[in-house]
């Protein structure tokens, strides 16, 4: 299976879709990132600034979007109109975020694409990866990006292991998928659109679309001992 970016992600809620290429593995345009911003970013500055983020000079900020106190874009960042980049989000170099996106309290972004209308509200890890349209990412998700032992990444899909080329590679999240709280998605991971993953949960592989993921815990009661 090629993994083309068109089924997991509606390129029409990006202004950035000339990354993704039609006959590619959607993964191929994280290694794109860095160029496409080299040739393509024009920094400005069209928001509004709350109190004192730091904002690094090759970043460029959508109208309507609002960086608030404490928020930290190193760039290169090109991030698009309406967004809410929250106190103490830390945006890291080769970051992409569309339209309408809120970016929260102690989440870290590099290297990723982030469509139209996601929310990545807190203490989540965003690197190396690709996140769709309406995309959500619950308290505490972690999209780890490298393996253990440092070795290229594979996509796991049934009985066989695809290459990627990739040393850092996150997770393909497709449009509208839920991740529960404090999830852990492994690296080369591929969530498909409108899917749904229970909190807790920790997964690897090719998850197909409209599916949810349940993780119930094995959960039981005993009588507590009065103490003293």
């Amino acid at each position: 299976m090629i993994f083309p970016a068109a089924d997991f992600l509606d390129l029409s809620r990006t202004d950035h879709a000339s990354l993704f290429q039609d006959s590619a593995p959607a993964w191929e345009a994280l290694k794109q990132i860095g160029n496409y911003l080299e040739h393509f970013l024009r920094p400005k500055m069209n928001g509004a600034i709350l109190g004192a983020p730091f904002i690094g000079d090759r970043v460029t900020i959508g109208s309507g979007t609002v960086i608030e106190n404490g928020a930290t874009v190193i760039g290169p960042a090109w991030i698009g109109n309406n967004c809410r980049i929250r106190s103490g989000c830390y945006i890291r170099e080769n970051v992409i975020v569309g339209h309408g996106v809120v970016l929260g309290n102690s989440c870290e972004f590099k290297n990723c694409v982030v469509f139209d209308d996601a929310q990545i509200p807190h203490f989540s890890y965003v690197g190396d990866s690709i996140l769709g349209y309406k995309a959500h990412l619950a308290a505490g998700v972690i999209l780890s990006n490298v393996r253990l032992d440092r070795q290229e990444i594979s996509v796991r899909y049934q009985e066989t292991k695809i290459p990627t080329g990739l040393r850092k590679f996150g997770a393909i999240v497709g449009d509208k998928v839920e991740i529960g709280c404090n999830s852990v998605i492994s690296p080369g991971s591929i969530i498909g659109r409108s899917s749904l993953i229970y909190p807790l949960t920790h997964f690897s592989g090719v998850l197909e679309e409209n599916t949810m993921l349940q993780n119930h815990q094995n959960l039981r009661t005993i009588p507590r001992h009065a103490i003293g």
